[in-house]
């Protein structure tokens, strides 16, 4: 429970004051942030602090939070969201990581594809391919389409990133990823930056005052040289 995780928070602070990261740091995000955030960090971590046992879990960004307040993590990469707790929740202390843009994806053969730039605008008659509608990503691709002066036609529904680009490979539709993703890179498709940059904010989270510990502050410390 919270106090138990505090007592162990204790502990590894006094590890640490005897000069050696040690014990078990939890860390959760969403699937993105694990791949191309947490699983480097954790490889840095290991290698410079090989008593620090770094535990990594796979949620959605709800979660995250939850378990930081249960006490059942020790930092979270998150996506900032409508319905996340606001920045002035003291429960929380959530730092900006970096800004994540999202590209046009489209087939090697489509006519944006040789593009420096793509405008939405020019896919607004063209079927979509699109997160779940309770996706925080489906609520930036329908605001970066607004902006645009259109609607999306969404035909197909996609929870993987690579299944996405499956379908566009195909012809299905085109699709708004986020540049983090990594997707299938023998699919003939093409990633198009956007113009007016349409972007995700992702940022890391502990809870209140949990940045002092020694364990987290390293690991934030990596995480902030892999976003740079």
């Amino acid at each position: 429970d919270a106090i138990e995780a505090r007592w162990d928070e204790a502990e590894q602070d006094l590890r640490a004051g005897e000069g050696a990261l040690a014990g078990p740091l939890r860390v959760t995000g969403f699937p993105v942030a694990v791949s191309v955030l947490l699983a480097p960090m954790a490889a840095r971590l290991r290698e410079r602090h090989p008593r620090l046992s770094v535990r990594i879990r796979e949620v959605e960004v709800a979660e995250s939070f939850d378990l930081l307040f249960e006490g059942e993590s020790d930092l979270a990469v998150v996506e900032a969201t409508p319905v996340s707790p606001p920045s002035a929740d003291t429960r929380f202390e959530q730092r900006p990581l970096l800004d994540e843009p999202f590209d046009l994806v489209v087939p090697v053969d489509h006519p944006l594809a040789g593009r420096a730039e793509a405008d939405l605008a020019d896919v607004a008659h063209e079927p979509w391919i699109a997160p779940l509608p309770q996706s925080p990503c489906r609520t930036h691709m329908v605001a970066a389409c607004g902006a645009a002066g259109f609607t999306p036609d969404v035909v197909h529904l996609a929870v993987d990133w690579n299944v996405t680009a499956h379908l566009v490979a195909h012809g299905l539709g085109v699709a708004l990823v986020p540049r983090l993703a990594r997707l299938t890179p023998e699919l003939p498709i093409v990633r198009v930056p956007c113009a007016g940059r349409p972007h995700r904010k992702l940022l890391t989270c502990t809870r209140g005052g949990g940045h002092r510990r020694a364990a987290v502050a390293a690991a934030l410390e990596e995480l902030r040289t892999l976003a740079a």
